[in-house]
């Protein structure tokens, strides 16, 4: 899965890391409608590790399209509001 991180770039994460980035998708949405600053902050520092920990970057050369968009890592709990709802980010 092709994931971009915006003001980063692209990464290819392999297919086994899916489940848990979902499980850390549904919490976020969950930590917004709560409105748990922390939370929040704290599970999308632990998505973005999950990203950047477990897959490659994409060349930036390279056009690929991406599956999925994760927001900038400085978004704030108001911005994400609008993003982490319903399903989430994660489709599944």
């Amino acid at each position: 899965m092709i994931v971009r991180i915006l003001t980063e770039g692209q990464f290819n994460l392999p297919g086994a890391h899916i489940d848990a980035l979902n499980e850390i998708d549904n919490q976020l949405v969950d930590v917004v409608a709560e409105g748990d600053e922390a939370g929040f902050k704290s599970l999308l520092t632990k998505m973005m590790d999950l990203v950047r920990d477990n897959s490659t970057e994409v060349p930036v050369d390279e056009l690929v399209e991406s599956d999925l968009v994760l927001p900038e890592p400085d978004i704030t709990l108001s911005e994400a509001a609008e993003m982490f709802v319903g399903e989430g980010l994660v489709p599944g």
